[in-house]
């Protein structure tokens, strides 16, 4: 019989055990949750700029070299070049992108975006663009102070090295093609605190729509469970918390009684401009990637945003026609989907120069059905189903309907075969030829029609400003690790499953509107980027923002080629981006001279400027680095709209005529009338785009279908497939677009923007 003491004894030894064991388990509980919330990871910084102003005499260069290929044109105006759409890693797909966890080289402040501006690209100004949804009150406070500190460097005297803008993005994704508004960057004049709001305007996502920034706000926890797994992932975890400690502002207040310390959202285009009036601040709002169909959902266009108060006329008048995301500009009579006036969807049929994806969803499902045995007319029928599957899911979902897919299977389904650089996943309806068509005759007159002029940009997001200089470094110098960021378990589950019969998509709450499961073969489409050149007075933060008030700016595809487009007249000279009232035959001359030929390596001042170190990291051993060689221009296309008209495809007139040069280094100059118009009493815009030489371009045929039979693309090598080192090159013509200018038959033009 035992002891009592005995008894007690063991009982001690069992509490003092389960004790321990709680003890652990709280340990373990409280490890998780601190990784979860972030405790272990580091908080990104905005930095401060590091480099020095540019002296006097390399700006003196500069403007002595455009003014060598500009004494035929005189001008007291001179051409500035710079990048409206710039990210750093307090973007959150920019901070993924950053992280070891998908391959990156580390984190990129804002500072390091002024420092790329100033001694790698070597640009006139640029500025910050992250997207809102991504903006803590302390990223914003830290943002502004970096721009203030890049500004302060060269501000010195009216001629700065540098003017660099302070902006935020604007990300709207819809689901469909009625909710969805699209992105748009916000841009501010100035830089003193009564001009800058206090938090910036996030978009609001669809109701029932998650966007990506709140379904990444959810798996905070997991990111910090997983940091073991993933490096990088404690980090991230610390970014996502900050983000989820920020709450919604009030519904319904004025924005200047806002708390300071919240989140403030909009859901339609007229919200966000009715708080930029009440803010009351000098502003522009930039449209940008259109056509993108990584987040536009098939079926999508503009017409509704010409609705009252979706469009400010005073606000909107710049639109970004290529970035490094790819060229928005060409219309195509094509579609992803067509839908009826019932709202039913179909796919429609295949094209020479156009494969729906919709039709190749079909295609994949038929022939697993064959393979298995299958009756032909039991395959067909499961080939009609996939295809009205993949049209029905909404949300850019529709390859989740076939299971089982790698992205070269889908082939070049779903891309323009005959734009110059398309984005991905071409949305034609929203193009900016299409937008510049539409016409509703019952608006007031200014708002019946969209007048932008045009800007090109990077849209980086490694806060590398204007990297288009040079095409080399195409992981760092593009965002094509953005496919690496989308290898995500659900995507690689989702491609094990292989099925004779496609599956209907569940718009489940928590997929968000971004085609995700395509990042990968999206990856292959991303460019080192355009930029903005504007036709300023000076080189001062004022006389660059009254360029692009004016419209008098215009777009390239990289390379700094030079570009002048006026409607010339007895009465005087009309540059690019007027908007003028004319009856008679309009008489036009263009002007282009050619980028500069480009020298490997960095010039001496931005290894001294920069040190070997920050040469190498940031601008990845290549700067803007130009020659006394000018590449020839070969020609100029016109482009004609004159919008209204029964169709789109009637209004745009592209090339209306093809203007040849003789290919000499100095440019080419040519002249042209439209007696049609005179004849027609139609309103008309008009454009010109001078092209280069063919040369070697980063992603240029981004699924290796160049040279396909017949059009179509049997066996892509797309570029996301190629090794690390393969910079995926293939000729192209680089461009540069003018702004429209814009003739009104016979009635007062829109009044100028209010200042």
């Amino acid at each position: 019989m035992p002891l009592r003491g005995e008894g007690h004894r063991d009982l001690a030894n069992v509490t003092r055990i389960a004790i321990g064991i709680l003890l652990v388990a709280a340990a373990i509980t409280s490890l998780l949750w601190a990784s979860g919330r972030g405790f272990f990871g580091d908080t990104i910084q905005a930095g401060t700029p590091r480099s020095p102003a540019h002296p006097p005499e390399i700006i003196a260069d500069r403007e002595r070299r455009q003014a060598e290929a500009t004494e035929e044109h005189r001008t007291t105006r001179q051409i500035l070049f710079g990048d409206l759409h710039v990210h750093s890693s307090f973007s959150l797909d920019a901070f993924q992108l950053a992280l070891p966890m998908s391959g990156g080289e580390g984190v990129h402040p804002v500072a390091d975006a002024c420092d790329f501006a100033r001694h790698c690209a070597e640009l006139d100004f640029w500025s910050i663009n992250d997207h809102a949804n991504s903006l803590t009150p302390r990223r914003w406070r830290e943002t502004i102070e970096a721009i203030r500190a890049c500004d302060a460097i060269g501000s010195e005297g009216e001629d700065p090295d540098l003017v660099p803008f302070l902006g935020w993005e604007w990300t709207q994704m819809g689901s469909t093609p009625e909710n969805h508004w699209g992105h748009k960057n916000v841009l501010l004049r100035d830089l003193n605190e009564a001009s800058i709001p206090t938090r910036p305007i996030s978009a609001a996502p669809p109701p029932g729509v998650p966007s990506p920034f709140d379904a990444a706000r959810g798996g905070t926890f997991a990111f910090g469970v997983g940091a073991g797994m993933l490096e990088g992932g404690h980090d991230l975890a610390a970014f996502l918390t900050e983000l989820a400690n920020t709450p919604a502002c009030p519904a319904g207040q004025p924005v200047r009684s806002l708390p300071e310390n919240c989140r403030e959202s909009v859901a339609t285009p007229a919200e966000l401009f009715d708080r930029l009036r009440d803010w009351n601040v000098p502003v522009q709002v930039l449209p940008h990637g259109t056509t993108w169909g990584m987040y536009t959902p098939p079926g999508a266009n503009w017409r509704k945003q010409l609705d009252p108060g979706q469009h400010d006329p005073d606000l909107q008048r710049v639109i970004e026609i290529y970035s490094g995301h790819g060229n928005t500009e060409e219309y195509r009579d094509w579609s992803a989907v067509e839908i009826d006036a019932d709202g039913l969807r179909r796919c429609p049929p295949a094209r020479v120069d156009y494969l729906p994806a919709c039709q190749r969803a079909g295609e994949i499902i038929e022939e697993r059905c064959l393979a298995q045995g299958e009756k032909t007319e039991i395959c067909d029928d499961r080939a009609a189903r996939a295809r009205q599957a993949f049209v029905d899911a909404d949300r850019n979902a529709g390859p989740w309907t076939v299971p089982g897919v790698l992205p070269d299977q889908w082939l070049d389904a779903g891309q323009c075969r005959d734009c110059f650089q398309p984005a991905f996943n071409y949305r034609p309806a929203s193009s900016v030829q299409a937008i510049l068509a539409l016409e509703e005759t019952a608006r007031p007159a200014g708002n019946e029609r969209f007048r932008f002029g045009f800007i090109g940009s990077s849209d980086n997001h490694t806060a590398r400003a204007g990297t288009g200089y040079k095409e080399t470094e195409r992981r760092e110098f593009t965002d094509a690790r953005m496919g690496e960021v989308g290898r995500s378990p659900i995507t690689l589950n989702h491609r094990r499953s292989v099925a004779p019969r496609a599956e209907r998509f569940e718009n489940r709450p928590d997929v968000p509107s971004v085609a995700f499961f395509e990042a990968e073969r999206g990856a292959s489409f991303y460019l080192t980027g355009g930029l903005a050149a504007v036709h300023a007075d000076g080189r001062s933060r004022e006389a660059i923002w009254e360029a692009l008030e004016r419209r008098e700016i215009y777009a390239t595809s990289g390379p700094r080629i030079l570009l002048w487009f006026d409607l010339v007249d007895t009465d005087g000279s009309y540059p690019m981006g007027s908007v003028v009232t004319r009856e008679r035959t309009p008489r036009f001359r263009v002007r282009a001279v050619g980028s500069f030929e480009q020298k490997p390596g960095c010039p001496e001042r931005s290894a001294n400027a920069l040190g070997a170190a920050e040469i190498e990291s940031l601008c990845r051993g290549e700067c803007y680095y130009p020659s006394d060689v000018r590449r020839p221009i070969t020609r100029i296309e016109v482009v004609r709209i004159r919008p209204g008209q029964s169709s789109l495809a009637e209004s745009i007139e592209d090339p209306w005529r093809v203007l040849p040069c003789g290919g000499d280094s100095s440019g080419c100059v040519a002249e042209f009338e439209d007696p049609e118009y005179a004849r027609n009493g139609q309103d008309s815009l008009y454009y010109v785009r001078a092209i280069e030489n063919p040369a070697p371009t980063v992603d240029a045929d981004p699924l290796g279908c160049a040279g396909s039979p017949e059009g179509d693309c049997p066996t892509p090598a797309p570029c996301f497939d190629r090794p690390d080192d393969d910079d995926c090159l293939f000729p192209s013509e680089a461009r540069a677009w003018s702004s429209p200018i814009f003739l009104e038959f016979g009635r007062t033009a829109p009044a100028p923007p209010r200042s």
